[in-house]
């Protein structure tokens, strides 16, 4: 009996060495250069707890938040594509100068709610499909993009002047875009005028006049404290779902074998829902909070949705003309968001009649 027990011991002490030493095996170095607070760091915190408890502590995840490991978008990249870093997280624009096709995220009006977003990003769709392998063929294989979350919720006009209800409304308004070509060019196309500046700089450029508006989400609005610099006036035109595009080393996720592979695939589906969900919870406190302190907050009509469409609609062929890839995953994108919207509303029929 006493062997018996004896023997079982030593083998779970077997197994538990066995376990440990796997827990060794792989390191996964994820990095988001926001804060604690933002919604990256909410997903890389979902990701880390299951890719860890799934793997049964065969897979580690180090987090960084903040710069750490790099500050630019450029030099993240580089970071991924040799390796020393495993796991970033770029808006569109942040990558925009390596994969140029990952601006049709950008593209204004496409996708009317979070319901057709969600869809259209979905793991399997055409968008993400293409967009994958697009990333593997300019990256030469050495980057995976794992999933498409969101950072942010949805990118509205706000300005420091009036109320937007029209795209004449912004004629003449100098709007704050980031360096890349495509919302300058959106900017462009509804009247105002584009104003590259950084982001550290964008309070005290509305203090002082250099820029009267912007185009952001308001979480960020709001966490800023912009209103306190003078942005009054918000309209909710909803031109673009703030995406977040997570790439991976590719030589890293190769190394596993192919059961923890899915664990981490799993994983990235997990942080993606948990960066869809975190805009949504966040956004109601952020809007009671902008109204409250004074803020103008505006609803379009559908017509003037509409309006901002019409108008913003010449960008769509400036885009397939002149971004390396455009034509391919402008096609994918409008496939996915037309699947999307059937699904939906098939969904509809069964739940309202």
């Amino acid at each position: 009996m006493q062997l018996t027990k004896l023997a079982g011991s030593l083998l779970v002490a077997t197994l538990l060495a066995g376990g440990v030493a796997q827990a060794q095996e792989y390191t996964i170095r994820a990095t988001a250069n926001s804060n604690e607070n933002d919604e990256d760091a909410d997903g890389l915190n979902v990701f880390k707890q299951h890719v860890e408890a799934a793997s049964n502590g065969a897979i580690a995840v180090e987090t960084f938040i903040g710069t750490q490991l790099c500050s630019t978008g450029q030099e993240c990249m580089q970071g991924v594509a040799d390796g020393s870093i495993d796991v970033y997280i770029s808006t569109s624009g942040g990558t925009a100068g390596i994969f140029p096709f990952v601006q049709v995220l950008d593209l204004p009006y496409l996708m009317a709610d979070d319901r057709v977003a969600e869809a259209v990003l979905a793991n399997g769709s055409p968008l993400v499909t293409a967009m994958q392998q697009m990333v593997r063929d300019a990256s030469g294989d050495a980057i995976r993009l794992m999933t498409i979350g969101n950072t942010g919720g949805w990118r509205n006009f706000a300005n420091t002047e009036r109320r937007v209800q029209m795209p004449e409304d912004l004629a003449g308004l100098k709007i704050r875009t980031v360096v890349a070509d495509l919302p300058q060019e959106l900017v462009k196309a509804l009247g105002a005028s584009p104003t590259p500046i950084p982001w550290p700089e964008l309070f005290t450029s509305f203090q002082t006049g250099v820029v009267e508006g912007s185009k952001n989400g308001i979480t960020d609005i709001m966490g800023m404290k912009f209103p306190d610099a003078g942005l009054q006036y918000l309209t909710l035109d909803g031109h673009a779902y703030m995406g977040a595009l997570w790439f991976m080393n590719n030589e890293k996720f190769m190394s596993m074998p192919e059961e923890l592979r899915k664990v981490v695939v799993d994983g990235f589906y997990q942080l993606q829902q948990a960066t869809f969900a975190s805009p949504k919870r966040k956004s109601i406190q952020a809007y009671e909070d902008f109204v409250a302190g004074g803020g103008d907050l505006y609803v379009p009509t559908p017509e003037e949705k509409a309006a901002f469409a019409e108008a913003a609609a010449p960008v769509y062929d400036w885009f397939k003309a002149n971004v390396d890839g455009g034509e391919e995953i402008f096609a994918a994108m409008t496939e996915a968001v037309s699947q999307a919207e059937s699904q939906i509303d098939a969904v509809y029929e069964g739940e309202l009649n």
